[in-house]
C-alpha cells in the first residue's frame, strides 16, 4: 500500500533512522495507531497534522504487514514501511487533490456543491467551480477559470491560464498551475502551490506551506511553522510565522522571514543560480544563508527580545561569509550557526 511519511530533516522519526528504499519492520503486536507501529498517512495533506512543513521532509512510502487505521484522519500504523521517494509541496497538493477526488462520486458532481464529500468540476473557458463541504474537491481547468474549496480537508485546483484557486478549510490543499494564476490556502496545515508564470501563492494557516515556482512568482506563508518557497526568476518568498522557513532560488530573488527562530535562505537547487538575491531575517533568533555573490541581512535583538540592537548585511564572498552556511548576528558580527537536527 502507498502512503506518505513525514520525517525530521535528518530522516529520523521518534529516534529511529530511516534510509531511502530500505524496509524496516516491527515484530511487537498488536499494531495500534498512535501507539505501536510505523506511522504514515494515506492522504499526504494529513502529514501536516503531525509534522510541520517548515522543519520536516516528506516521502512517499510503501507499507505492508499488520495495520491499524486512525478514526480521525488518514493516519495509519503499519508493521512494515519503506520510504521510496521524496515529495515536495506541489506533490502534496496534487496527490491530496487526487486522493479526495478518487473518493468522490464524480458521476454525481455539479459545478457548485455544498454537501459533505462533494465534488465540483468546471473545464470550460471562463468557468467557475466551488465545493464548500468537508472532504470536498474542486477543479477548474479552463482558461480564466476559478476554483474554490472551503470545507475541511478540501482540495482546490485551477490549471487554466489566468485561473484562481482557493482552499480555506483546515488541512486544505490549493494548486494553480496556469500562467498568471493565483493560489491561496488559509486553513490550518494548508498547502498552496502556484507554478505558472507570474503566479502567486499564499498560505496563512498554522503549519501551512506555500510554493511558487514560475518566473516572477510570489510565495507567502504567514502562519506559525509555515514554509514558503519561490524558485522562479525574480521571485519573492516570505514567511512571517514563528519557526517559519523561507527559501528563494530564482535569479534576483528575495527571501524574508521575521518570525521567532525562523530561517531565510537563498539556495542553488536543480542548477538554478541565484545571483544578486537577498536572504533577510529580521525576527528574533533568525538565521540566514545564501549562495556565492548573494547577500544576507540579519537582525540582532536585545536579551529581552524586545528591541533590535543591530542589523547587519554582507555579501557571500567565500572568504568572510561562506556560501550555504547558516549565519546569525551576535555582538554586531556574523557568526556561523549549526542547526539542530
Amino acid at each position: 500500500m502507498i502512503s506518505y511519511k513525514g520525517l525530521n530533516k535528518d530522516l529520523t522519526c521518534r529516534g529511529l533512522q530511516y534510509e531511502l528504499n530500505k524496509k524496516i519492520a516491527i515484530n511487537e503486536f498488536p499494531i495500534i495507531c498512535g501507539e505501536r507501529g510505523f506511522h504514515s498517512c494515506l492522504n499526504p495533506i494529513d502529514i501536516f497534522n503531525h509534522y510541520s512543513p517548515s522543519d520536516s521532509v516528506f516521502y512517499e512510502s510503501s507499507i505492508d504487514g499488520k495495520m491499524d487505521f486512525s478514526s480521525v484522519d488518514s493516519k495509519v500504523s503499519s508493521q512494515k514501511i519503506k520510504i521510496t521517494k521524496e515529495i515536495n509541496i506541489k506533490d502534496i497538493v496534487d496527490i491530496s487533490i487526487k486522493f479526495i477526488s478518487d473518493k468522490l462520486d464524480w458521476n454525481k458532481k455539479e459545478n457548485h456543491t455544498t454537501g459533505y464529500r462533494s465534488a465540483s468540476s468546471a473545464t470550460g473557458n471562463s468557468s467557475a467551480s466551488s465545493a464548500t463541504g468537508n472532504w470536498s474537491a474542486s477543479s477548474a481547468t479552463g482558461n480564466r477559470s476559478a476554483s474554490s474549496a472551503t470545507g475541511d480537508s478540501s482540495a482546490s485546483s485551477a490549471t487554466g491560464d489566468s485561473s484562481a484557486s482557493s482552499a480555506t478549510g483546515d488541512s486544505s490543499a490549493s494548486s494553480a498551475t496556469g500562467d498568471r494564476s493565483a493560489s491561496s490556502a488559509t486553513g490550518d496545515r494548508s498547502a498552496s502551490s502556484a507554478t505558472g508564470y507570474r503566479s502567486a501563492s499564499s498560505a496563512t494557516g498554522n503549519s501551512s506551506a506555500s510554493s511558487a515556482t514560475g518566473d516572477s512568482s510570489a510565495s507567502s506563508a504567514t502562519g506559525n511553522w509555515s514554509a514558503s518557497s519561490a524558485t522562479g526568476d525574480r521571485s519573492a518568498s516570505s514567511a512571517t510565522g514563528n519557526r517559519s522557513a523561507s527559501s528563494a532560488t530564482g535569479y534576483r530573488s528575495a527571501s524574508i522571514v521575521n518570525g521567532y527562530n525562523s530561517n531565510s535562505s537563498i539556495l542553488n537547487k536543480d542548477n538554478i543560480i541565484s545571483k544578486n538575491a537577498v536572504a533577510i531575517g529580521i525576527g528574533v533568533e533568525n538565521k540566514v544563508m545564501a549562495q556565492l555573490w548573494c547577500w544576507i541581512v540579519c537582525a540582532e535583538w536585545d536579551e529581552k527580545k524586545e528591541n533590535i540592537l543591530n542589523i547587519k548585511s554582507a555579501i557571500v564572498d567565500d572568504e568572510t561569509i561562506k556560501p550555504n552556511v547558516w549565519y546569525t548576528v551576535k555582538n554586531n558580527e556574523f557568526v556561523e550557526v549549526i542547526l539542530e537536527k
